[in-house]
């Protein structure tokens, strides 16, 4: 099972708050959670009350393989914490030139008399087995 970490809302009405948690990516936004890891508050007017993280739980997490949304990837750099960033597949190169481009050989229909013989042969074989 796959887990991500990322914001679930709270607050009311234009005063959001945020809890950072590790979820299942199935689950709705404000779904059920697996753990709660930390709160962003961003109109808190002091900036160091703002973030409140669970270092250790959130490494944990990535350290298992869990995947961080864009913004809580940037929350979780700014703090210091190492985000692991997935290695691209490196693409093989084949080994010889592609084959020059041929078009499709044009489908033209047979004379109707070459069609009747050809229909009555297969008939006259079916009759022998």
């Amino acid at each position: 099972m796959a887990v991500t970490l990322r914001f679930k809302r709270f607050g009311r009405l234009n005063h959001p708050t945020y809890r950072l948690v590790a979820t299942d990516p199935r689950s709705p936004r404000d779904g059920r959670i697996i753990e709660a890891l930390g709160y962003y508050l961003p109109l808190m007017p002091r900036a160091q009350e703002q973030v409140k993280l669970n270092a250790d739980r959130i490494q944990y997490w990535l350290s298992v393989g869990a995947k961080p949304s864009d913004t809580v990837a940037e929350l979780i750099e700014k703090s210091g914490i190492k985000v692991p960033q997935p290695k691209k597949p490196v693409r093989k190169h084949s080994k010889g030139k592609p084959a020059a481009f041929k078009p499709p050989a044009k489908k033209t229909r047979k004379p109707k008399a070459q069609r009747r013989a050809e229909k009555a042969a297969r008939a006259e074989a079916a009759k022998k087995k």
